[in-house]
Protein backbone atom coordinates (compact mmCIF):
# COMPACT_ATOMS: atom_id res chain seq x y z
CA UNK A 1 0.00 0.00 0.00
CA UNK A 2 1.40 3.41 -0.78
CA UNK A 3 -0.20 5.98 1.25
CA UNK A 4 -3.88 6.77 0.93
CA UNK A 5 -6.64 5.25 2.87
CA UNK A 6 -7.98 1.64 2.58
CA UNK A 7 -11.74 1.46 4.06
CA UNK A 8 -13.11 -1.09 5.67
CA UNK A 9 -16.29 -2.49 3.49
CA UNK A 10 -18.94 -1.10 5.71
CA UNK A 11 -17.64 2.08 4.62
CA UNK A 12 -18.55 1.42 0.71
CA UNK A 13 -21.84 -0.37 1.52
CA UNK A 14 -24.75 0.79 -0.40
CA UNK A 15 -28.56 -0.37 -0.84
CA UNK A 16 -29.17 -3.40 -2.03
CA UNK A 17 -30.66 -4.04 -5.95
CA UNK A 18 -28.85 -0.20 -6.46
CA UNK A 19 -26.72 0.64 -9.63
CA UNK A 20 -22.78 0.60 -9.10
CA UNK A 21 -20.69 2.05 -11.32
CA UNK A 22 -17.38 2.16 -11.98
CA UNK A 23 -15.51 5.00 -13.96
CA UNK A 24 -12.09 4.45 -15.37
CA UNK A 25 -9.76 7.58 -16.15
CA UNK A 26 -6.55 8.85 -16.42
CA UNK A 27 -4.43 11.37 -16.03
CA UNK A 28 -2.89 12.80 -19.34
CA UNK A 29 -0.25 15.53 -20.00
CA UNK A 30 -1.54 19.22 -19.67
CA UNK A 31 -0.22 20.03 -23.41
CA UNK A 32 -1.63 23.61 -22.34
CA UNK A 33 1.36 24.21 -19.73
CA UNK A 34 4.24 23.55 -22.20
CA UNK A 35 6.87 21.33 -23.34
CA UNK A 36 5.55 17.60 -22.28
CA UNK A 37 8.87 15.48 -21.26
CA UNK A 38 10.41 11.91 -22.31
CA UNK A 39 13.14 10.00 -21.02
CA UNK A 40 16.25 9.01 -23.83
CA UNK A 41 13.74 5.14 -24.11
CA UNK A 42 10.83 7.33 -25.39
CA UNK A 43 9.14 7.10 -22.55
CA UNK A 44 6.78 9.88 -21.06
CA UNK A 45 8.42 11.51 -17.98
CA UNK A 46 4.73 12.20 -16.13
CA UNK A 47 6.68 13.43 -12.70
CA UNK A 48 8.19 16.20 -14.77
CA UNK A 49 4.71 16.63 -17.13
CA UNK A 50 1.75 18.42 -15.81
CA UNK A 51 -1.11 16.42 -15.63
CA UNK A 52 -4.92 16.56 -15.69
CA UNK A 53 -8.13 14.12 -16.11
CA UNK A 54 -8.09 13.14 -19.63
CA UNK A 55 -11.02 15.05 -21.33
CA UNK A 56 -12.90 12.21 -22.94
CA UNK A 57 -13.44 10.83 -19.36
CA UNK A 58 -15.57 13.75 -18.47
CA UNK A 59 -18.27 11.64 -20.77
CA UNK A 60 -17.78 8.81 -19.32
CA UNK A 61 -18.62 10.27 -15.60
CA UNK A 62 -21.76 11.96 -17.04
CA UNK A 63 -22.81 8.96 -18.00
CA UNK A 64 -22.67 7.48 -14.72
CA UNK A 65 -23.70 10.16 -12.77
CA UNK A 66 -26.98 9.94 -15.64
CA UNK A 67 -26.70 6.44 -14.18
CA UNK A 68 -27.11 7.54 -10.92
CA UNK A 69 -29.48 10.35 -10.89
CA UNK A 70 -32.11 8.28 -12.97
CA UNK A 71 -31.71 4.54 -10.91
CA UNK A 72 -30.04 5.67 -8.07
CA UNK A 73 -26.58 3.66 -6.67
CA UNK A 74 -22.56 4.47 -6.15
CA UNK A 75 -20.05 5.48 -8.59
CA UNK A 76 -16.47 5.04 -8.02
CA UNK A 77 -13.95 6.83 -9.77
CA UNK A 78 -10.98 4.33 -10.83
CA UNK A 79 -7.49 5.02 -11.93
CA UNK A 80 -3.95 3.07 -12.67
CA UNK A 81 -0.86 6.04 -12.33
CA UNK A 82 1.41 7.38 -9.69
CA UNK A 83 0.58 8.96 -6.70
CA UNK A 84 0.04 12.10 -8.16
CA UNK A 85 -3.08 10.59 -9.93
CA UNK A 86 -5.08 10.83 -6.99
CA UNK A 87 -5.15 14.90 -7.59
CA UNK A 88 -6.72 13.52 -10.68
CA UNK A 89 -9.56 11.14 -9.01
CA UNK A 90 -9.95 14.48 -6.78
CA UNK A 91 -10.46 16.70 -10.18
CA UNK A 92 -13.03 13.91 -11.55
CA UNK A 93 -14.89 13.80 -8.33
CA UNK A 94 -15.16 18.07 -8.07
CA UNK A 95 -15.70 18.18 -11.90
CA UNK A 96 -18.31 15.96 -12.31
CA UNK A 97 -19.37 13.17 -9.71
CA UNK A 98 -17.70 10.34 -7.69
CA UNK A 99 -18.97 8.72 -4.36
CA UNK A 100 -15.25 7.56 -3.70
CA UNK A 101 -12.22 6.67 -5.69
CA UNK A 102 -9.47 3.70 -6.48
CA UNK A 103 -6.30 4.39 -7.58
CA UNK A 104 -4.31 1.61 -8.57
CA UNK A 105 -0.12 2.76 -8.11
CA UNK A 106 3.10 1.53 -7.11
CA UNK A 107 6.68 1.44 -9.06
CA UNK A 108 6.25 -1.98 -10.38
CA UNK A 109 3.16 -0.44 -12.68
CA UNK A 110 5.35 2.15 -14.10
CA UNK A 111 5.41 2.32 -18.15
CA UNK A 112 2.66 0.11 -18.89
CA UNK A 113 1.18 -0.09 -22.06
CA UNK A 114 -2.14 -0.58 -22.82
CA UNK A 115 -2.24 -4.15 -22.22
CA UNK A 116 -0.49 -4.01 -18.68
CA UNK A 117 -2.64 -1.14 -17.74
CA UNK A 118 -6.04 -3.32 -18.71
CA UNK A 119 -4.28 -6.52 -16.61
CA UNK A 120 -3.80 -4.24 -13.73
CA UNK A 121 -7.73 -2.18 -13.62
CA UNK A 122 -9.31 -5.82 -14.77
CA UNK A 123 -7.37 -7.10 -11.15
CA UNK A 124 -8.32 -3.62 -9.82
CA UNK A 125 -12.31 -4.24 -10.85
CA UNK A 126 -12.35 -8.14 -9.59
CA UNK A 127 -10.39 -7.15 -6.12
CA UNK A 128 -13.68 -4.44 -5.49
CA UNK A 129 -16.19 -7.04 -6.57
CA UNK A 130 -14.39 -9.75 -4.18
CA UNK A 131 -14.27 -7.18 -0.92
CA UNK A 132 -17.23 -4.21 -1.75
CA UNK A 133 -19.79 -5.12 -3.98
CA UNK A 134 -20.81 -6.64 -7.40
CA UNK A 135 -20.19 -4.17 -10.38
CA UNK A 136 -23.22 -3.57 -12.69
CA UNK A 137 -21.43 -0.72 -15.08
CA UNK A 138 -17.91 0.28 -16.50
CA UNK A 139 -17.60 3.09 -18.02
CA UNK A 140 -14.80 4.45 -19.82
CA UNK A 141 -13.65 7.41 -22.22
CA UNK A 142 -13.26 7.12 -26.37
CA UNK A 143 -9.45 7.15 -26.00
CA UNK A 144 -6.99 9.16 -24.00
CA UNK A 145 -5.29 12.74 -25.49
CA UNK A 146 -1.94 10.84 -25.27
CA UNK A 147 -1.64 7.62 -26.63
CA UNK A 148 -4.92 7.95 -28.47
CA UNK A 149 -5.29 4.26 -28.77
CA UNK A 150 -8.54 3.94 -27.51
CA UNK A 151 -7.69 0.29 -26.54
CA UNK A 152 -7.96 0.29 -22.82
CA UNK A 153 -10.90 0.04 -22.17
CA UNK A 154 -11.85 -2.79 -24.67
CA UNK A 155 -8.94 -4.86 -23.71
CA UNK A 156 -10.05 -4.17 -19.87
CA UNK A 157 -13.65 -5.84 -20.90
CA UNK A 158 -11.91 -8.35 -22.39
CA UNK A 159 -9.94 -9.56 -19.28
CA UNK A 160 -13.24 -9.37 -17.37
CA UNK A 161 -15.09 -10.86 -20.29
CA UNK A 162 -18.01 -8.78 -20.06
CA UNK A 163 -20.19 -7.18 -22.77
CA UNK A 164 -19.04 -3.91 -24.74
CA UNK A 165 -21.14 -1.18 -25.96
CA UNK A 166 -18.78 1.46 -27.71
CA UNK A 167 -19.35 5.11 -29.24
CA UNK A 168 -22.42 5.41 -26.47
CA UNK A 169 -23.83 8.58 -27.14
CA UNK A 170 -27.45 7.72 -24.73
CA UNK A 171 -28.54 4.84 -22.60
CA UNK A 172 -30.63 4.04 -19.82
CA UNK A 173 -30.83 0.88 -17.37
CA UNK A 174 -33.68 -1.29 -17.06
CA UNK A 175 -32.86 -2.72 -14.06
CA UNK A 176 -36.01 -4.87 -13.58
CA UNK A 177 -35.09 -6.76 -16.94
CA UNK A 178 -30.81 -5.76 -16.45
CA UNK A 179 -30.73 -4.97 -19.68
CA UNK A 180 -28.94 -1.40 -21.07
CA UNK A 181 -30.57 0.06 -23.73
CA UNK A 182 -28.15 2.57 -25.77
CA UNK A 183 -27.59 4.59 -28.67
CA UNK A 184 -24.59 4.25 -30.44
CA UNK A 185 -22.45 5.79 -33.32
CA UNK A 186 -22.04 3.27 -35.87
CA UNK A 187 -17.77 3.53 -36.44
CA UNK A 188 -18.37 6.83 -35.01
CA UNK A 189 -19.85 8.12 -37.90
CA UNK A 190 -22.01 10.93 -36.55
CA UNK A 191 -24.71 10.45 -39.53
CA UNK A 192 -25.52 6.87 -38.43
CA UNK A 193 -26.71 5.70 -34.95
CA UNK A 194 -28.02 2.06 -33.71
CA UNK A 195 -29.82 1.47 -31.32
CA UNK A 196 -28.47 -1.71 -29.11
CA UNK A 197 -29.13 -3.59 -25.84
CA UNK A 198 -26.84 -5.73 -23.21
CA UNK A 199 -27.35 -7.85 -20.14
CA UNK A 200 -25.64 -6.03 -16.63
CA UNK A 201 -23.01 -6.27 -16.05
CA UNK A 202 -21.69 -4.74 -19.26
CA UNK A 203 -18.56 -1.94 -20.42
CA UNK A 204 -19.95 1.00 -22.00
CA UNK A 205 -17.23 3.09 -23.88
CA UNK A 206 -19.07 6.60 -24.20
CA UNK A 207 -18.29 9.07 -27.53
CA UNK A 208 -17.35 12.46 -27.11
CA UNK A 209 -20.81 13.19 -28.78
CA UNK A 210 -22.29 11.99 -24.87
CA UNK A 211 -25.07 14.57 -23.72
CA UNK A 212 -26.77 13.38 -20.44
CA UNK A 213 -30.23 14.34 -20.05
CA UNK A 214 -32.33 15.35 -17.28
CA UNK A 215 -35.80 15.56 -18.57
CA UNK A 216 -37.98 15.51 -15.12
CA UNK A 217 -37.95 17.67 -12.90
CA UNK A 218 -37.16 15.04 -10.28
CA UNK A 219 -33.77 14.35 -11.72
CA UNK A 220 -32.86 17.88 -12.28
CA UNK A 221 -33.35 18.89 -8.78
CA UNK A 222 -31.28 14.85 -7.49
CA UNK A 223 -28.71 16.31 -10.12
CA UNK A 224 -28.69 19.61 -7.99
CA UNK A 225 -28.09 17.70 -5.33
CA UNK A 226 -25.46 15.53 -6.27
CA UNK A 227 -23.41 17.90 -7.22
CA UNK A 228 -23.28 19.80 -4.26
CA UNK A 229 -22.20 16.48 -3.00
CA UNK A 230 -19.58 15.56 -5.10
CA UNK A 231 -17.69 18.91 -4.49
CA UNK A 232 -18.04 18.80 -0.65
CA UNK A 233 -16.53 15.23 -0.94
CA UNK A 234 -13.44 16.33 -3.21
CA UNK A 235 -12.67 18.97 -0.55
CA UNK A 236 -11.43 16.21 1.74
CA UNK A 237 -10.53 13.84 -1.07
CA UNK A 238 -8.45 11.63 0.94
CA UNK A 239 -11.12 10.45 3.35
CA UNK A 240 -12.55 8.90 0.21
CA UNK A 241 -9.63 7.44 -1.65
CA UNK A 242 -8.66 3.94 -1.51
CA UNK A 243 -4.85 2.82 -2.79
CA UNK A 244 -3.86 -0.44 -3.64
CA UNK A 245 -0.40 -2.02 -5.21
CA UNK A 246 0.42 -5.27 -7.15
CA UNK A 247 0.40 -6.97 -4.23
CA UNK A 248 -3.05 -5.76 -2.65
CA UNK A 249 -4.41 -7.23 -6.27
CA UNK A 250 -1.87 -10.40 -6.50
CA UNK A 251 -0.52 -9.12 -9.62
CA UNK A 252 2.48 -11.12 -11.11
CA UNK A 253 5.53 -8.46 -12.24
CA UNK A 254 6.59 -10.27 -14.91
CA UNK A 255 2.84 -9.71 -16.47
CA UNK A 256 2.99 -5.89 -15.59
CA UNK A 257 4.56 -2.20 -16.15
CA UNK A 258 7.25 -2.16 -18.45
CA UNK A 259 8.04 -6.19 -17.92
CA UNK A 260 4.00 -6.64 -19.51
CA UNK A 261 4.00 -4.50 -21.80
CA UNK A 262 4.59 -5.98 -25.50
CA UNK A 263 4.25 -2.58 -27.01
CA UNK A 264 8.04 -1.31 -28.31
CA UNK A 265 8.38 2.53 -28.83
CA UNK A 266 10.54 2.85 -31.72
CA UNK A 267 10.66 6.67 -31.89
CA UNK A 268 9.20 9.57 -30.41
CA UNK A 269 7.99 12.92 -32.35
CA UNK A 270 8.02 16.27 -30.74
CA UNK A 271 4.85 18.08 -29.87
CA UNK A 272 5.39 20.72 -32.70
CA UNK A 273 4.56 24.49 -31.49
CA UNK A 274 2.03 26.63 -33.72
CA UNK A 275 3.86 29.08 -35.95
CA UNK A 276 4.18 32.74 -35.19
CA UNK A 277 2.92 33.67 -39.23
CA UNK A 278 0.34 36.15 -38.20
CA UNK A 279 1.61 40.25 -37.69
CA UNK A 280 -0.43 42.84 -35.43
CA UNK A 281 -0.61 45.80 -35.90
CA UNK A 282 -1.01 47.97 -32.25
CA UNK A 283 -3.67 51.06 -33.14
CA UNK A 284 -5.17 53.49 -30.36
CA UNK A 285 -8.52 54.34 -30.44
CA UNK A 286 -8.08 57.70 -28.87
CA UNK A 287 -6.49 58.79 -31.95
CA UNK A 288 -8.85 58.24 -34.70
CA UNK A 289 -6.75 54.63 -35.76
CA UNK A 290 -9.28 52.93 -35.45
CA UNK A 291 -11.40 54.39 -38.29
CA UNK A 292 -9.24 52.79 -41.14
CA UNK A 293 -9.08 49.06 -39.55
CA UNK A 294 -13.06 49.26 -39.21
CA UNK A 295 -13.45 50.96 -43.12
CA UNK A 296 -10.88 47.56 -44.20
CA UNK A 297 -12.74 45.21 -42.36
CA UNK A 298 -16.64 46.11 -42.97
CA UNK A 299 -16.31 44.50 -46.78
CA UNK A 300 -15.45 41.16 -44.74
CA UNK A 301 -18.22 41.58 -42.61
CA UNK A 302 -20.69 42.01 -45.20
CA UNK A 303 -19.80 39.06 -46.98
CA UNK A 304 -20.10 37.19 -43.76
CA UNK A 305 -23.28 38.24 -43.49
CA UNK A 306 -24.55 37.44 -46.74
Amino acid sequence: MIGGHRHANSNHTVAEGTMRSIVLTKGVPDFSEGAVSFDEDGHLERGKTPTVMNPNDEFALQAALQTKVRHGGHVTGMSMGPPGYAEVLQGAMETVYADDTYLLSDRELAASDTWATAITLSAGLEKYQEEIADVDLVFAGFKTADGETGQTGPQTCWAMDWPIVTHVIALDIDPDERMLRAKRLVEGDIDEVETVEAPLPCFVVTDPEFEPTYRKASHRLTHKELRAETQQRAANHDDYLTMWDHTDLNLDPDYIGLDGSPTIVSSVDPIPKAPSEREATMIDPAEDEIAPVLEELQPHAAEAGD
